[in-house]
């Protein structure tokens, strides 16, 4: 009778070899992170809200031949009539074991796919961060990053159709 483990293993590799895509989170980590209290500790006695800015930018670098850093960039600035009342920077990253993805599936895994899988963890140590500037928490609502990824392919197969002369 064959060995469950033999079983599994003829089960994954069908006929030895391996071929199917296959895509592993290695690891996860913050790369940078910035916060900025300027005008503590008056800050904490004004009475306005403050507006809250909030950017996005995700990064992507091949450091291996299999293998992708994707990063998720968050600025956060917190202004009021006052002046400025707390900013962060954070970057957010993982590295991405990549093996037999087909070309036109790496870009849409990295731009929309791993920013999903880390926005979470990267909205907590934000919060986290904020909190700990002595500010309430910045809950940072869901981004649905597959509909942006989409909106700016779709962005920029409109702008690369368009005649020479008409950007």
């Amino acid at each position: 009778m064959a060995d469950e483990a033999d079983i599994i293993q003829t089960a994954n590799t069908g006929n030895g070899a391996d071929n199917g895509p296959q895509i592993a989170l290695i690891s996860q980590y913050i790369k940078d992170l910035s916060f900025e209290n300027p005008n503590a500790p008056a800050v904490y006695q004004w009475q306005d809200q403050p507006q809250i800015d909030v950017q996005f930018n995700i990064g992507a670098d091949k450091v291996g031949e299999e293998v992708v850093e994707v990063s998720l960039k968050i600025d956060v600035k917190a202004t009021a009539p006052q002046g400025t009342a707390f900013a962060v920077e954070l970057v957010y990253a993982a590295i991405f074991g990549m093996r037999n993805v087909p070309e036109d599936q790496v870009q849409p895994f990295v731009l929309a796919e791993a920013p999903r899988l880390l926005f979470p963890f990267a909205r907590r140590v934000l919060a986290d961060a904020i909190r700990d500037g002595g500010f309430p928490p910045l809950l940072l609502d869901p981004i649905d990053f597959g509909t942006l990824y989409m909106q700016q392919a779709q962005a920029m197969n409109q702008t690369a159709g368009e005649p020479a002369g008409h950007a």
